[in-house]
Parts: C-alpha cells; structure tokens; sequence
C-alpha cells in the first residue's frame, strides 16, 4: 500500500514529464503547472506525516520542475497540518528556455481532503488531519467555510501577496476539491476589494442535488419570485450595490468531469442559465441564480447566511470528456495528462 502511495506521490513516475518546456500562453501548460503545484501541497502534508526528510522527500519535484520556490507553508492551527503553500516563480539558469510571457509571480494552492479509509488510521497524526479536513467539508456543505479559522489563514496570506507591494503582479490562486472551495472563496473575497486573481479550481464541490430540467425551471421562478420580494423589503434598488453583479467581472476557471458528482452540477448549473436565456427567461434566471432558497429563508428570518459556492457570475468551464479508466473523475492526476478531450466555455453574466 506504502509503495504504490509512494509511486503516486514520486513526480518521477507520477508527473507531467513530457512538460519540459512551459508556454505560458498555452492553456494545457497553465492547467498542468497548477494542478502539479496543488499536488505539492498534498505530497508536503504527506512527507511531514511520514517524517521524510532530505532525499526521501517527495514534494519539492512538483513545483521545482517548473521553476518555483517554496516560498511559504500554510498550517491548520487545530491539527496542524500543511494545508496549502505559496510558490514563487524564479526561473533558475536550467529553466531559461521557458516562454516567459504570461509567468506568474506567486501561486498559492490549497490541496485536496486527504484519503479516507485505512490512511487515515496508520497513526495519530494522519487521524487528526483527516478528521479536520471532514470537518471542513461539513463546513462547506453547510455554507460556513468562510467561519472557519482554515480559511481566515488562507484568506491572510493570499491578503500578504495580493496587497502592496504585490498588487499588480501575476498571482494565481488554485486548489483541488476542498482546495479549490477556499480558494474560490478567497478570489471572491479578494474581488469585492478591488483585486482580480486568476484562479484554476479542479474538481470544485457544488452544495446543490442534481435536479431535472422542469424542476430546476421551477425552482428558479420560484427563487426569482422571492428574490424581488427581498429586494423590495430590503429597498434594493441599486444595482452596483448587488455583491452578485460585482462579481460578474471575475472569471475563475472551472475545471470539472461529468462522472465526479463532486463538482459535475456546474456543468447544469451553466447550461440552464443560457438555457432559460434561449427560452427569453433570462431575466427569470437572473435573479434567481443570485440566491438560494435556504439563504433567502434564513434572512426573512432575521438570520444571516453566507450564498452557496457554486453561486458564481461569471467562469470558463473547462469539462473534461475523456472517459475516467485511467483516473478517478474527482481526481486531481487527470489534469495534467495529455490526452484530455477538452470542451472549453466562458460564461459571462451580463446585468
């Protein structure tokens, strides 16, 4: 079990290899060094669970390879384990034939939850960390990442590079599964203060049951309905003021496959919003993709609630229809193959 973890984890055996020369402008390049680096932090937690040191350590190859630095680790402050890192680009001499147009300065990724199962019960240690990245999970189920104090670190060191003197540098934020949510969460956060990063988010959790087309169009009267009624107690009327339409601008990048059930709503999510646009019931869809039902109970009453994740303006949907054999469709490893088949989409939420 040990060996085939370590082969997965050794970037040797693992990793993009066939990546030896990095366009910056290529779209499979970007995706593969994002998805390599989010794969550092995981393998980070890992060496420091299993004590490697030194030469035994696994980490340093996945973002090395590309040029980057370690520049910081982020810890949990409950079972204080590495739960993300930020990479700076240095472009030492054996990398110098890197197409340099497009660089990012800094990356900062978020890893995954860590395996459940036997893993998780080999020692103290591995039992905290998977324990608190199930706690985070519920948090994101429930909408409350944003009270955890995971995320407040998070939140705290992308404010360190985001802000001066970095501000107008390349920063890209990026994460895998429960990664991806803080990091999502960050992006939106950095936005409604006035900082636009890109970000690459794999496999993002969507906190909504698949529905069908007719139940999902009624739904949607339904939460529109409510949303103008909120807005006319509430006297909303200004519509710069909609922290919805404010994140229209920010267009993260949504990478997903069809068979994770994870992340796949998002493809529904999009496709029925240009669906009711079709149906000349854009209007319709564009009040209610800005609210839940559940938060639009809550603030009638009198309880405030954080909007659900996967309520995003604006993204490019990046859906992956290679059949999951080789990979796991929640996977992070499909992502910088390539052999993907690729079906790309920007969706721009237009007030």
């Amino acid at each position: 079990m040990r060996s085939m973890m370590s082969e997965k984890e050794n970037f040797n055996l693992s990793g993009p290899l066939h990546l030896t020369c990095v366009d910056w402008n290529n779209a499979n390049h970007r995706r593969s060094v994002a998805a390599c680096l989010v794969r550092g932090v995981k393998i980070l937690e890992r060496d420091r669970q299993e004590n490697r040191r030194g030469p035994q350590a696994l980490a340093s190859r996945w973002w090395e390879f590309f040029g980057f630095r370690l520049h910081t680790r982020l810890f949990d402050d409950v079972d204080h384990s590495i739960f993300g890192a930020i990479y700076e680009f240095t472009s030492p001499s054996y990398h110098s034939h890197l197409t340099m147009n497009g660089t990012p300065r800094y990356i900062i990724a978020f890893r995954g939850t860590l395996n459940k199962g036997p893993a998780c019960l080999g020692s103290l240690t591995k039992g905290r960390a998977c324990l608190r990245d199930i706690q985070l999970n519920l948090h994101i189920m429930k909408s409350t990442l944003h009270q955890t104090s995971r995320f407040e670190i998070a939140m705290q060191s992308v404010r360190n590079i985001a802000v001066a003197p970095f501000r107008n540098s390349n920063i890209w934020l990026t994460g895998h599964s429960q990664g991806a949510a803080i990091a999502m969460l960050a992006g939106k956060t950095m936005v409604k203060e006035g900082i636009f990063l890109e970000a690459f988010l794999f496999n993002p959790p969507v906190v909504s049951a698949p529905i069908g087309e007719r139940v999902r169009i009624a739904r949607s009267v339904g939460v529109a309905v409510l949303t103008v009624a909120r807005k006319a107690h509430h006297q909303q009327t200004d519509v710069s003021e909609d922290p919805f339409v404010a994140l229209s601008g920010w267009v993260p990048r949504l990478y997903v496959h069809p068979g994770d059930r994870i992340c796949s709503e998002y493809i529904k999510y999009f496709e029925h919003r240009e669906s009711m646009e079709e149906k000349g019931l854009g209007w319709v869809e564009k009040l209610a993709s800005q609210h839940s039902v559940r938060v639009i109970v809550r603030s009638a009453m009198g309880k405030e609630s954080e909007e659900p994740l996967h309520l995003i303006p604006s993204a490019e949907l990046i859906v992956n229809l290679t059949p999951a054999k080789a990979f796991k469709a929640h996977g992070l490893r499909q992502w910088w193959r390539s052999d993907l088949q690729l079906q790309s989409k920007v969706y721009k939420y237009i007030n």
